[in-house]
């Protein structure tokens, strides 16, 4: 292919615009302030109630992939994330089979939190049937992708501020029925080590899905393109993320765990946090909870609509997409309009066809395998090639890869048959579009951070 063919035609380009506050913002509502939420019940039993212990021990495993995301966008400050990365550091070939594989997890995200959210809307307002609300939040994804970086950003600052205020008045209440329950303080270590129930394979089974919690962050370097100094930027941001997330929600299931008494007996497991906060605050606690996950949800899907059309951006630049469709930036808004679009689209079809569970267990495919080629990317670039080698190039890299392949092993089988049907037809069309990888594959734009 030609290089006139391989890059997209001179034209606008992103804008550089977000500061670090933006982008912590971005990351936080990306991974959701209530994350841990949403998995509370399914930690408790699988861990026997060390809930708090699983999201510490996730959150240093996720701390170290993230130190190798940020290093890795000093070195390619570009819009293509772990696609990029892994390519400019290792070969184009496995960069593309690493996009390939996220683009499946940033496309999904945003499917399953259309289905949840249409859900949610058909258990607040009745009569409305699930299409209509699929087609409504799909399009409301869009529409909010659509108006510019800037006004994302803003967007993220709202949901922020409202998910923390509920977030606020839960713990609050749930104080209050510690204090009645324990005034003494006895049973407060519990949650973090109980002799009756602690086992150690156990724990580090509920860690491997606590880490969920922090799926997400990595979505902070898909913007490096419009950020303002991004080499310094996107790691304090990524790692900041993280360590927010894992203090927000050690919080959240401690205090979960201290007002329910037990690891298990929960009506539902799956909502088992409405039910704490049934419990701390009465029926409108309850209400309150499922609607702040809704706009959980809303602010999730729109983040990682927005990182979708920035990963699609980046591959259809460097050639592993068509350019001229997939690397064209909108002139007025300076968006990938194309890519906000066709995400949208994939979002509503998505929500009509998939079931949640299916959705959420094929989004983790993809994820580790880019966490663990970012994590052996920084390993190449810094030490195995780097001119000053540290023991922190080292050992961190190398430990976040082993979790996370210690994560990927543990998926189940359907996620895995699904995500290898789709790394498989990256593939194939790789082959193709290569003559059977005779050329090739991309070529790697990184621009300048100007």
């Amino acid at each position: 292919m030609a290089d006139a063919e391989r890059h997209a035609a001179p034209g606008p380009r992103l804008k550089r615009a977000l500061g670090l506050s933006d982008l912590v913002l971005y990351g936080i509502v990306l991974i959701q302030p209530v994350a841990p939420m949403g998995i509370y019940g399914v930690v408790s039993m699988e861990a026997r109630g060390h809930v708090v212990t699983t999201i510490l021990i996730g959150m240093v495993a996720m701390l170290l992939t993230a130190v190798s995301y940020g290093r890795m966008a000093r070195v390619f400050p570009s819009a293509g994330s772990a696609f990029t990365y892994v390519g400019g550091a290792l070969h184009p070939s496995l960069g593309y089979a690493t996009g390939w594989s996220m683009l499946m997890d940033y496309v999904l995200n945003p499917m399953i939190c259309t289905i949840w959210c249409s859900k949610a809307a058909m258990n607040l307002v009745q009569g409305v049937p699930y299409p209509a609300w699929v087609l409504l939040f799909a399009a409301l994804f869009t529409v909010l992708n659509l108006r510019g970086i800037k006004a994302s950003a803003r967007t993220n600052e709202v949901l922020t501020i409202i998910m923390g205020a509920v977030l606020v008045l839960f713990l609050g209440a749930a104080l209050r029925y510690i204090l009645a329950l324990h005034p003494s303080g006895a049973a407060l270590t519990r949650p973090f080590y109980d002799p009756e129930t602690f086992s150690l394979p156990l724990v580090l089974t509920g860690a491997s899905i606590a880490s969920l919690t922090y799926i997400g962050f990595d979505g902070i370097s898909t913007l490096s393109e419009e950020v303002v100094d991004p080499r310094r930027n996107i790691m304090r941001a990524t790692v900041l993320t993280c360590l927010i997330t894992g203090v927000l929600a050690s919080i959240q299931v401690y205090a979960a765990q201290l007002v329910w008494g037990t690891w298990n007996g929960f009506p539902d497991v799956d909502t088992a946090f409405t039910y704490v906060a049934g419990r701390a605050g009465g029926p409108i606690f309850f209400t309150m909870l499922n609607l702040t996950l809704m706009i959980a949800n809303i602010g999730s899907g729109t983040g990682a609509h927005l990182g979708a059309a920035r990963l699609l951006y980046g591959m259809g630049r460097s050639g592993a997409l068509p350019p001229r469709f997939f690397g064209a930036v909108d002139a007025r808004s300076h968006v990938p309009r194309n890519n906000v679009l066709l995400v949208g689209v994939l979002a509503a079809v998505g929500g009509l066809l998939l079931t949640y569970q299916l959705g959420a267990e094929m989004l983790n495919f993809g994820a580790f395998i880019a966490f663990m080629g970012v994590n052996v990317a920084a390993f190449t670039h810094y030490w195995v090639r780097g001119a000053e080698r540290r023991v922190d190039t080292f050992v961190y890299p190398l430990l976040g890869f082993l979790f996370c392949a210690y994560l990927w092993a543990s998926l189940r089988t359907p996620a895995k048959i699904a995500g290898g049907a789709w790394l498989a037809a990256g593939i194939i069309y790789g082959a193709i579009k290569t003559g059977g990888f005779r050329r090739d594959l991309v070529s790697f734009d990184v621009p300048s951070e100007s």
